[in-house]
């Protein structure tokens, strides 16, 4: 036991001994293990990035403006979690109920408990302007007593008294140029009503960043949030010597429902987008940490493979001499050991800058606000350093192992001619998959429920695998069939390049799957993406019935009352106000539960089909009022929802309904899968506004007569616009944080750190043929004709590698598209299949030129007789 112990530390950590005659042997044949350094810095600045990504989520976030003064902050739970470690964030604010604010304040150690709700307005200035916040950053109104929290003390004048008087921050004042007594309007949803400005307040610290606030008496806050009975969260001031974080900790015990945060966290109660931000950069960065480890185990054992293939006469020899597997394995563990701390120590500084570069993308996107601080420390390197090292010892044992099980004579034997056949295990695999990926894509046997998106996201996986295990057998097909095409043979290099390509197949496929790999997975996402964005522009553009659209100039939306106001303008048909969320709907799955998110439109049901057309396939949408609600085809599917059936859906605001399907549709890409009255949506959003406001012509109305008209009746309202059918396309909605961009960014990570291990398995493979271009010379060839056999060569691999990749995205995205769009054509995108063929084509004859090159610098008499 105690001798097997020993044998398996030895295994994990190598000796003083192992570690020298590992130096050893890389300074004699650096080159071999170049590839896999390269991998492994590759590797460790993703995986340092993701976790820099990582610890500045928990960590890190936005500090509190409006909520420095208070010890706790307290919320409502603003996520919904799937189980302990995975949540999802609600699109709108999770409002607490009032009569909490007593109970927090009787809990030891409250010294008071503020109620604040935020209602966001835009001002007109005396002069016409109209005023927001700094940088585009919302301007907040809140009630009188919130003040204390900042604290935000009187600079001039006094609080509010009454429902038309108003206190700025001195930082809007000076802005908008407004003094003492000025009267100004307040645009709240897009209704605008006059106030005194009766006080200047000054802000905490430097100034308010993030939001502008206007403060209101208690009364009129309320009345302008339209919910008397809740408000957006309870601040807490301590009392003297109490410490904040046992003080949340009291309250949680003691008044139930309530999210306690301190220290940084406030800022996520104080801007929703902080913690937003910070629940995507969490899961995803962890989510992307993890699948990179499995790639810098999967490309670290391709490129050492090939290492050790490249030296097997080497390693045949010390086995026959009488070397033993555990120094075998103890050998390879060693030089990984080496070559993974210098990997992982040259990939920290890029990696740094590669988590900078991701920041700079999400913000870009919206899916983190510009001032998310970012935590550089050493945990990240420290993580990426341990993660890389066992990523780089496992896939050195998994090589090691075929090495070390060869017996000592078997293994000479072995090592002098390539091997020709593949593992019947491997066979069968690689094509086992093949007819499992196309059930899954094309003969629908996947579990109920499954999205077409996960299901040929599945299927893709399936079929890359399936390239990945019968490569070699591909390839020799594809030189047997079309390398008389590709390399005439009437030609000297033709020639060789047809003969070498049949001898060395499995060297050549070693460059050829990779490679394939990455054209598939490239292709299935530019053209998966291509086909659902085709899809949703189609039905927008053959479903949008509307003449005239209303929106707003601000992010606030359109309010209610201007639906009734356009009603009666003559040559107005019909009237259709639209609201956006997000819901979540909980649907049964195998032996549980699961949840799924969709986009979510509320629409007044009245002649819904002249404004919009959801293409219905079953039910009437006549019937969406009260407790009902309307499913796109997609999401009926995926949540295993029938017409007449009710479903479990959680609104924007983390209310639980229990809905009436009484509707089925096909349109839900271009306009949402899930569709509610207008009335539930707009109750459950947190401006309680509507996105924009469809209007149909009566026959024979002019378009400009109307529209002037409606412009003439929304005059009164400074922030509501009217607009054509376009202005519906670009209104602003709930969105998805940015997931889109998130999907982006991590598939070209992942996609370029392929292209890297493909660069490295054609340079390693062919600066290895030192001695065989030597010998080609010798025999008459000229460097000439060299080159031009490897050109021919390269032509085999890229038509190789596009034949493999593309046909293998040809089920995953029949499957897509008929999931979608029930089309088993999918939209193609030109320019995207124009980039991968030349991206295809640069990598492979780029890396295998420059390769080519490099080997052929010796002169031939003296590289013939160098070592192998």
């Amino acid at each position: 036991m105690i001798r097997r112990l020993r044998r398996l530390v030895r295994l994990v950590i190598p000796s003083i001994k192992d570690l020298t005659l590992a130096w050893s042997t890389i300074k004699g044949r650096w080159g071999g293990f170049a590839g896999s350094f390269v991998a492994i810095a590759a590797g460790s600045a993703v995986i340092t990035a993701c976790g820099i990504l990582l610890l500045s989520g928990l960590g890190t976030g936005v500090t509190p403006e409006r909520y420095s003064g208070a010890a706790v902050v307290l919320s409502a739970e603003q996520s919904f979690w799937l189980d302990e470690s995975a949540e999802v964030r609600y699109s709108e604010r999770v409002t607490l109920p009032a009569d909490r604010v007593a109970a927090v304040a009787a809990v030891p150690g409250v010294q008071a408990a503020v109620p604040d709700v935020d209602v966001e307005v835009s001002m007109v200035t005396p002069d016409g302007d109209t005023v927001t916040g700094p940088d585009g950053f919302p301007l907040l109104g809140h009630g009188w007593s919130a003040t204390v929290l900042g604290p935000f003390p009187l600079r001039e004048g006094r609080a509010p008294a009454g429902p038309g008087e108003v206190v700025l921050d001195a930082g809007l004042a000076e802005r908008a140029g407004v003094p003492l007594d000025a009267t100004v309007q307040l645009v709240a949803g897009s209704l605008p009503a006059a106030y005194r400005v009766v006080g200047i307040a000054t802000a905490p610290g430097g100034g308010l960043d993030r939001q502008s606030a206007v403060f209101l008496s208690d009364e009129q806050a309320v009345a302008l949030s339209g919910r008397p009975d809740r408000v957006d969260a309870i601040g807490v001031l301590a009392a003297a010597g109490a410490d904040p974080v046992e003080l949340a900790g009291r309250i949680k015990a003691a008044v139930p429902g309530l999210v306690p945060h301190t220290g940084a966290e406030r800022g996520d109660v104080e801007f929703l987008d902080v913690g937003d931000a910070r629940s995507l950069v969490v899961e995803t960065a962890a989510s992307f940490g993890g699948t990179m480890v499995l790639f810098v185990v999967f490309v670290v054992a391709s490129t050492l493979a090939l290492s050790v293939q490249q030296r097997r006469r080497e390693l045949a020899l010390l086995r026959a001499i009488g070397a033993t597997p555990a120094q075998i394995h103890g050998m390879i563990g060693a030089e990984m050991t080496l070559v993974a701390l210098a990997g992982v120590l040259v990939g920290a500084i890029p990696g740094i800058a590669l988590a900078f570069l991701m920041r700079g993308v999400f913000i870009l996107a919206g899916a983190m606000p510009a001032d998310f601080e970012m935590e550089v420390g050493l945990w990240p390197l420290l993580i990426s350093l341990v993660l890389c090292m066992l990523s780089a010892r496992l896939g050195g044992w998994l090589v090691a192992r075929r090495v070390a099980k060869v017996s000592p004579v078997e293994a000479l034997g072995d090592a002098t001619v390539e091997p020709k056949k593949l593992g019947r295990v491997r066979l069968a695999i690689g094509v086992l998959l093949i007819p499992l990926g196309l059930l899954l894509t094309l003969g629908e046997v996947a579990s109920p429920g499954d999205s077409a998106a996960d299901t040929a996201g599945s299927a893709v996986l399936l079929f890359v695998v399936a390239v990945g295990c019968l490569g070699p057998v591909l390839l020799t097909v594809v030189i047997r069939l079309a390398g008389p095409f590709l390399n005439r043979s009437s030609t000297a290099h033709g020639f060789l390049a047809q003969a070498n390509s049949r001898a060395g197949s499995r060297r050549l496929s070693t460059a050829t799957t990779p490679l394939a790999m990455g054209v598939t997975l490239a292709a299935v996402q530019v053209f998966g993406a291509s086909t659902g964005l085709a899809a949703a522009d189609d039905q927008l553009a053959a479903g949008l019935r509307a003449d005239h659209v209303l929106t707003a100039s601000s992010g606030a939306g359109v309010s209610p009352q201007i639906v009734d106001a356009v009603r009666g303008v003559p040559g107005v048909t019909v009237v259709t106000p639209v609201a956006r969320m997000r819901v979540l709907v909980t649907f049964p799955s195998e032996d549980s539960t699961a949840t799924q998110v969709f986009d979510a439109q509320g629409v007044a049901p009245d002649r819904l089909s002249e404004t919009m057309d959801l293409g219905v396939l079953d039910g009437d949408t006549a019937q969406l009022q009260g407790e009902t609600v309307a499913l796109s085809r997609v999401a009926a599917e995926t949540v295993r929802a029938r017409l007449g059936e009710a479903v479990e859906l959680r609104l924007g605001d983390g209310t639980v309904t229990r809905p009436r399907v009484v509707a089925l549709y096909e349109n839900g890409l271009g306009f949402g899968d899930v569709t509610l009255p207008n009335d539930v949506v707009v109750a459950h959003t947190t401006a309680r506004v509507d996105t924009a406001v469809l209007i149909r012509a009566a026959a024979g109305t002019d378009s400009e007569d109307l529209a002037g008209a409606l412009r003439e009746v929304v005059k009164g309202y400074p922030t509501v616009e009217v607009g054509d059918r376009e202005a519906f396309l670009t209104a602003p909605g709930s969105g998805n944080s940015g997931d889109w961009a998130l999907n982006l960014l991590f598939q070209t990570v992942l996609l370029g750190y392929i292209a890297i291990a493909v660069v490295n398995t054609l340079v390693m493979s062919t600066a290895a043929r030192v001695r065989e271009f030597a010998m080609l010379q010798l025999i008459g060839a000229s460097r000439d004709q060299v080159r031009a056999m490897m050109n021919g060569e390269a032509r085999l691999v890229v038509f190789a590698a596009l034949l493999f990749g593309l046909l293998a995205t040809i089920p995953p995205l029949v499957g897509i598209s008929l999931g979608l769009t029930r089309s088993a054509v999918p939209s193609i995108s030109i320019l995207g299949l124009i980039a991968i063929v030349a991206l295809t084509v640069a990598l492979s004859w780029g890396a295998i030129t420059m390769a080519t090159r490099f080997a052929m610098r010796p002169a031939p008499v003296d590289a013939i007789g160098g070592r192998e």
